[in-house]
This record gives structure tokens, C-alpha cells and sequence, in this order.
């Protein structure tokens, strides 16, 4: 006997709905046959249709539901509950933290503009999202299990319908018109579309032509308020999907928006411009696209203004853009350790430049300019003071890469050694990572007593 899945349609809902079907052919063939059309057989047709409707909608809220009323009906294994939902998953994906979500809430948390791991508040260095292929099996076998089809688990994209075509054509035609009221009209209406749905943002990367028509108005005209949708409409579009990512990016006119609206933009449009080439970047093969356009210049200006709407967004992308090696040298010349320095030897955003910094400190330049602006003072700082394991990380990580480069700081960083003790406290306290690099620093500080003594 063939196994019945635990969320089935009644039998007898089925047989009743198939009943009806033939109860309204019936009356359909009597009304043909008959002269004239009585008010009986009309309430008959009436009262059949009015209990078809009813039973088929039935059905169909029965399939629909059938996902919700399994998971309070069973009990299934925490490590098939989304930490953002608290939800079955339909679509693991592993995060940079190491941590696994649901797919479609970690995505909605990300284009949110938060930049940290949910659980673990870490810093992501990227936004990548992996496939978890072991949970997503584990949960398929766990759904044959219990006799849940996992068709209707990972259904989760919408399909785009003749109407949404309809509506996004039409919008495409006005937004790229000579009529401003219509251009700015219609750029409201595609970003709210593309906010709040993934089937519009699946329509734009159907081809490039619409991308172009979408950014067409701001070739010719300069309006703030449109200026402003359009570019908040391109980061929802590259949001959606990596080869969105990948078209949004090779569209020649984009970066140079992009840019644009980083240098002249409102503070809002210049933090979605940033918010956008950080979604971008997230794709290896556009970092050294972007990363050639000139764009990390900008970038690090709007970080050095540091209006709080727009520095975590602009540190994001350049840190995403930084990935790539060829990135750092850029970011270096352009001056982001200079403005980096300045900002976390003020407090402000330590949390995410120091992040970056670490970054940037592998180029020599940047060790050289730390020198110049005293970085190893405040950064011995953080390391004794900072309440915060990861700033004290990164921290030491930055002096590890001083010490074994520039031999000059050793004095500070014996002397704060001598007073304070801390990087010997870090050694036994901090993360395994700032343990290596403060026992790094360690062995090189006392090699090179050992030289001295000996001399």
C-alpha cells in the first residue's frame, strides 16, 4: 500500500468537490436544453457553485497551510529551526560567522543594512551565503519521515505573472519618458515593488535593458528625490541574486552613477549608493571591477565625514572591495588609513574600522602611515581597556604585523609590556586567534633581548 502523507486531502473533501463538478455540468446541460432560463434552476446553479468554490478554497488553504500546521503538530530537531524565524528552514544557507539561517530571513536581515552575524554579533567580513547541503538533506529526510512532500517546502520564490510583467513594462516605459513627474512616479513605485517582493527584482535581471532604462533619467537629469529611488531600487534589484549581482554591475552605466551619487547625493542616497556596491562587491568577480572604477575614493570620504546613517555602510563596502588584494594597495593610496586612524583613536565605530583596519595593515604602506599617525599607542589601548574580545583581536592582530615590520615600535610595545602586562594577559584570555598573535609578539620581544644580552 502506497504511504499517505501526514498532511493528505480528505478523501471525502475530494470525492464531494468531484461531485459538484459533475452537479454543475449537469445543470449547465439542462439550462442549454431548456426554452427558457427559470429562477429555480438559477438558485440551483448558485447554491452548486457557491459549495464548489467553497470546497476547492478549502483544499487549497489545506495544501498551503499544510507546512504550519506539521511543525506544531510535530516536534522537529533545533538544528532545523532558523534562529531569525524560529521556523523548519526551507532553504539552509551557511553565513561568514559559520552559523546556518533560513535563507529567505537572513537576506531580509542583510538588505536591512545589518552587517553582524544575528547570533554571535560578530562582524562579517563578507555576505556571501552557502548552501548548507548536509542540513538541507537531513531536513528532507526528516519531512519523508513524517510524510511532508519537500516540494511544498522549497517552494519559497513567487512567480512572476503575466500582471507583474504588465506592471513592470508599463513602469520601465514611464520611468525612461521626457516627463519628469512620470520618471519620479515611477522610480517610488519600482523601488517599493522591489522592496517588498522578490518577483519584480527577478524581472530586472531578465536582461540588462531594463537596468538601463531604470537608470536612463539620471544620464540626462539630475533630480534629488529620483536620484534617490533609483539607486535605492538598484540595491534592492542586486539583493535578489548573484547573477543580478553580476548584471547590475557590468551595466556601464551604473558605476559611474554609483559614484556619482556617493560624491553629490543626499545623506541617504549617498548611504544606499554605499549599501549598494557593498551587495555587489559581495561577488568576487565585481570586486575588481569596482575596484577599478575609482570608486574606493568616494567611499573613504563619505567614512571620513562620518555621518552616522552612512559610515557602517560605506566601511562594508570598502571592506567587502578589500577582499581583493589589488583593493588594499587602492585603499591605502586613497587614504583610508589616515581616516581610519583618526576615527578609532576617537572611539567612534571601533568596532567595524578596526575590522577593516586589520585589513589594510598587511600592505606595508599602511604599517608606515600607522607609525606616522601613532597608531601603537591607542591601539595598546584597546588591546588593556577595550571590553570587547574582537576589537582586542583585531587590535593585536594590527601590532603583530607592526612588530615583525617595523622594528622602531618595539620599544612602546616592550614598555607597555613592562608597565601593564597585557599582551601576556591577552596571550592567556583573549580569542585563539589573539592568543597566536600575542605569543607571536611575545617570542619576538624576547629573541630580542636575547640578542641584546648576548651582544
Amino acid at each position: 500500500m502506497a504511504k499517505t502523507g501526514f498532511f493528505d486531502s480528505d478523501p471525502t473533501a475530494i470525492a464531494k468537490a468531484k461531485e459538484l463538478k459533475l452537479e454543475m455540468k449537469k445543470l449547465l446541460s439542462n439550462i442549454e436544453e431548456e426554452d427558457g432560463l427559470s429562477v429555480q434552476r438559477i438558485d440551483q446553479l448558485q447554491e452548486t457553485l457557491s459549495a464548489f468554490r467553497q470546497a476547492t478554497a478549502m483544499r487549497k488553504m489545506e495544501k498551503s497551510s499544510s507546512l504550519e500546521m506539521l511543525e506544531t503538530a510535530v516536534s522537529f530537531p533545533d538544528e532545523f529551526r532558523c534562529p531569525l524565524s524560529n521556523e523548519l528552514m526551507r532553504d539552509p544557507v551557511v553565513l561568514a560567522s559559520g552559523q546556518t539561517y533560513d535563507k529567505l530571513f537572513i537576506q531580509r536581515w542583510l538588505s536591512s543594512g545589518n552587517r553582524t552575524c544575528p547570533k554571535t554579533e560578530q562582524v562579517l567580513p563578507h555576505t556571501a551565503l552557502t548552501p548548507n547541503v548536509l542540513i538541507r538533506d537531513m531536513i528532507s529526510k526528516w519531512c519523508k519521515t513524517v510524510g511532508l512532500e519537500t516540494t511544498n517546502l522549497y517552494e519559497s520564490k513567487k512567480a512572476v505573472t503575466r500582471s507583474d510583467r504588465e506592471v513592470f513594462n508599463s513602469l520601465l516605459c514611464k520611468v525612461s519618458s521626457s516627463n519628469i513627474q512620470d520618471q519620479r512616479s515611477a522610480a517610488k513605485e519600482l523601488r517599493l515593488l522591489t522592496k517588498k517582493g522578490t518577483e519584480f527584482r527577478a524581472l530586472f535581471g531578465e536582461s540588462s535593458e531594463g537596468i538601463t532604462r531604470l537608470v536612463s533619467p539620471l544620464l540626462l537629469n539630475r533630480d534629488e528625490d529620483l536620484e534617490e529611488d533609483v539607486i535605492t531600487t538598484l540595491l534592492n534589484i542586486s539583493i535578489h541574486d548573484d547573477s543580478n549581482k553580476k548584471l547590475v554591475c557590468e551595466n556601464p552605466n551604473v558605476i559611474p552613477l554609483l559614484i556619482d551619487a556617493l560624491t553629490r547625493g543626499t545623506v541617504a542616497t549617498r548611504s544606499n549608493a554605499a549599501a549598494a556596491i557593498f551587495t555587489l562587491s559581495a561577488l568576487d568577480s565585481n570586486k575588481a571591477l569596482i575596484g577599478k572604477s575609482g570608486i574606493l575614493k568616494p567611499l573613504i570620504d563619505l567614512l571620513e565625514e562620518g555621518n552616522p546613517l552612512a559610515i557602517k555602510d560605506a566601511a562594508a563596502a570598502i571592506f567587502t572591495l578589500c577582499i581583493a588584494h589589488e583593493n588594499r594597495s587602492r585603499a591605502v593610496k586613497d587614504g583610508a588609513v589616515r581616516v581610519l586612524g583618526k576615527k578609532i583613536s576617537e572611539g567612534l565605530y571601533v568596532d567595524e574600522l578596526l575590522a577593516l583596519l586589520a585589513m589594510l595593515v598587511t600592505h606595508w604602506k599602511a604599517v608606515e602611515e600607522l607609525g606616522e599617525l601613532g597608531g601603537v599607542s591607542w591601539l595598546l589601548e584597546i588591546t588593556r581597556e577595550s571590553e570587547c574580545k574582537r576589537n582586542k583581536e583585531n587590535a593585536i592582530v594590527i601590532l603583530h604585523t607592526i612588530c615583525f615590520s617595523d622594528r622602531t615600535m618595539w620599544k612602546e610595545i616592550r614598555e607597555e609590556e613592562s608597565s601593564h602586562g597585557t599582551i601576556t594577559r591577552l596571550a592567556r584570555e583573549g580569542t585563539s586567534r589573539a592568543q597566536r598573535k600575542a605569543n607571536g609578539i611575545l617570542d619576538r620581544l624576547r629573541k630580542a633581548m636575547n640578542l641584546t644580552h648576548t651582544a
